[in-house]
């Protein structure tokens, strides 16, 4: 925790502030050890300062790590920061993305006039996008987690059950094993329901020779897991294998290109264009991928709109799709830690096409 608070402080300087205030909770339990719903951190280069309410006096005690002077508020958070703030001049930084514009209102009331709110989000998220060894671990273990549920599922087969049974069976598998909850809402989506993206799991049983999209995750220790497999309940057709193939043959290559130094466009450029090639290009219309950490969407992305360059500790998806409208869906996704070297896979499953019953 301590590193973190270093690495955020030598940051400050970008955005021309002394003092920040980090108020959403994802970024307050990064930096503090805090996982409560009711927190804020203010971090400057001697101010260390974590402010909750009564409720988790008790839990900051024991959660916050000890650089951090802890504070009740009574009855507002904001007005405790107001005493924590350095004296003289101060430019205060403040995480406009995750702030309210009401509360943005109310906090410029509170603050005396020399104190400058500074708009400066981004910082926190911005360390959070390189993972430790620790991070890994934990990324590394919930992947695990959720690979032997996956397993434990398809063994009892999926013809003859409903979307919706499969996927409560899959969540409630993770939670046996130990998972706090899903990562996300599991994604079971089969036939031509596997041709949205995002679909929803419905009371409708899944038919010999549909292919089935199942994407799905853990979170363990604060940290998640992302994970898709395409199955198919009986023999499928021709054109789905090939489509399938033609997927696998993306995802390998965006693999391979995941390392150091390359930019988030350029790797997933690398695997629409194996798709474009074959002629499905308006039917991968996602990015490839994103980060993967205390929440299963963050930094870095890999997108055609993507500016970030990936680096050493990044853990990123790799997830290209084909969603033939009216017919089905295939997506392969993995979980990639860049390394210095290279990358490594964090999953443990097998690509082929799964054949169940």
């Amino acid at each position: 925790m301590k590193g973190r608070v270093e690495r955020l402080t030598d940051l400050l300087g970008d955005k021309e502030v002394d003092v920040l205030l980090v108020s959403d909770l994802v970024n307050v339990r990064y930096l503090t050890g805090f996982d409560g719903s009711s927190g804020v951190a203010l971090v400057g280069p001697r101010t260390r300062a974590f402010v909750t309410d009564f409720r988790y006096v008790e839990q900051a005690a024991e959660q916050v790590h000890a650089s951090f002077a802890r504070v009740q508020a009574s009855p507002d958070l904001l007005d405790a920061v107001i005493d924590l703030i350095p004296a003289g001049e101060v430019r205060l930084g403040f995480d406009d993305a995750h702030v309210p514009v009401r509360q943005h209102v109310r906090m410029r009331e509170l603050l005396p006039e020399r104190v400058e709110l500074v708009a400066a989000g981004g910082l926190v998220e911005r360390i959070r996008a390189v993972k430790d060894a620790e991070e890994v671990q934990r990324i590394r273990i919930a992947a695990q987690l959720a690979d032997a549920a996956f397993e434990r599922i398809i063994r009892d087969g999926l013809v003859g059950r409903t979307e919706r049974e499969v996927a409560i069976a899959l969540e409630h598998d993770m939670r046996t094993r130990g998972a706090r909850r899903p990562s996300f809402d599991s994604i079971v989506a089969a036939g031509p329901h596997g041709a949205l993206p995002h679909a929803q799991p419905r009371d409708v049983p899944i038919r010999p020779g549909e292919l089935v999209v199942i994407d799905w995750g853990a979170e363990l220790d604060g940290y998640c897991s992302d994970c898709t497999r395409t199955v198919a309940a009986g023999a499928p057709g021709d054109e789905a294998r090939e489509v399938y193939e033609l997927v696998l043959s993306a995802q390998l290559a965006g693999l391979k290109d995941v390392r150091a130094g390359r930019g988030g466009r350029e790797v997933d450029a690398v695997a629409r264009d194996v798709i474009a090639a074959r002629g499905h290009g308006e039917h991968f219309g996602h990015g490839l991928g994103h980060g993967v950490g205390m929440e299963v969407h963050e930094a870095p992305r890999l997108s055609q709109r993507s500016d970030d360059t990936l680096a050493p500790g990044n853990v990123v998806t790799v997830e290209p799709g084909v969603y033939v409208p009216g017919r089905f869906g295939v997506r392969i996704e993995d979980l990639v830690l860049v390394t210095e070297n290279g990358s490594e896979v964090l999953n443990g499953l097998s690509k082929r096409l799964l054949t169940t019953d």
